[in-house]
């Protein structure tokens, strides 16, 4: 039997928490019934700070059934921050850990297939998403763009592959190996290695509340992925650089035929033109280089990526204070 936790980044979700834990609550004890996993799994919700009652409804939680456990963050980190803070906590106390939202949109039937996978010698499980069928034309254009964008830059990652997935004991505490302030987890849990493997599911519709990933948190999620993970960025600028060099020798070849053919004429229109086109490239090319001197920066502080202000758990259901 497996002994397996769930972890579960929670942020304002006051609205879907109830129906979570217990769906998961039923899926749990299917899954001892069956002899596949131990009575000591759990279930790990952590509070990235959140406004409402989410951090009040997991202690009610906790205090009626030991499955839950409790994370408190001592302010709001941000979701990949929040998901490496539960992962952090319990990387020593499962053979394996799953990670998903807590919107109910990640299939929780799927367990059993991760589990499955696991138990064939998967040390990393994928969960991939079937279809996008239910999207709308605009968020599947953007969703499969994000993914293509990020392959092309050089980040590689898992098609339609959010944070859905298992990691066992072994490659968890590997990827805790990685030092840097600015982890993307889709990115560098494949770097982690060790066999793999997906399980498909169709992801459902948010059960309640609102998304925490609006357009704009989404095209800063994927520069920060793809500035997090590649310099391809700074090679591209090489690339235009050299590109714009030879436009350059070309229109003066141009502008000396045209000169000696005695044809030459005020390029008022080309020249504007020239300068905007130009200018807008080095702006574009500063702050993308910019953006990398940044996260140097901010590496060389070494802040701390989360802190977490309270860990319930079994064993006396106290507070605790970590920083990592």
């Amino acid at each position: 039997m497996v002994k397996l936790y769930v972890v579960i980044p929670c942020y304002n979700e006051e609205e879907v928490l109830p129906e979570t834990a217990s769906r998961l609550k039923d899926k749990f004890a299917a899954l001892r019934e069956q002899g596949v996993i131990t009575a000591d799994s759990r279930v790990v919700f952590v509070d990235d700070g959140s406004k409402d009652r989410t951090w009040a409804m997991i202690e009610e939680f906790h205090r009626r059934d030991p499955l839950y456990m409790g994370v408190k963050l001592s302010r709001n980190r941000g979701h990949q921050n929040a998901l490496l803070a539960g992962l952090y906590s319990v990387r020593d106390m499962a053979d394996a850990v799953i990670s998903m939202d807590a919107d109910l949109q990640d299939d929780i039937n799927a367990i059993d297939r991760f589990l499955e996978k696991y138990r064939e010698g998967a040390q990393v499980v994928y969960g991939v998403r079937s279809s996008r069928k239910k999207d709308t034309f605009f968020k599947k254009f953007t969703a499969e763009g994000f993914y293509k964008i990020m392959n092309l830059m050089g980040a590689e990652i898992v098609f339609n592959h959010a944070d859905y997935r298992l990691l066992s004991n072994c490659a968890l505490n590997h990827l805790f190996e990685f030092k840097e302030v600015n982890l993307f987890l889709r990115g560098i849990v494949p770097m982690v290695g060790f066999q793999s493997d997906v399980v498909y599911y169709e992801r459902a519709e948010r059960f309640a509340g609102e998304s925490k990933y609006p357009l704009k948190k989404m095209i800063a999620f994927a520069f920060e992925g793809v500035t997090s993970l590649t310099i391809k960025p700074i090679r591209f600028i090489i690339s235009i650089g050299v590109f714009m060099l030879v436009v350059s020798i070309a229109m003066l070849l141009y502008f000396l035929i045209r000169h000696f053919g005695g044809h030459t004429v005020t390029g008022w229109t080309s020249l504007i033109v020239s300068i905007w086109t130009l200018g807008a490239i080095q702006l574009i090319s500063i702050g993308v280089i910019g953006e990398y001197i940044g996260k140097i920066y901010l590496e060389t502080k070494e802040r701390p990526r989360f802190i977490i202000e309270t860990f319930l758990k079994d064993e006396d259901g106290k507070g605790t204070e970590k920083t990592v």
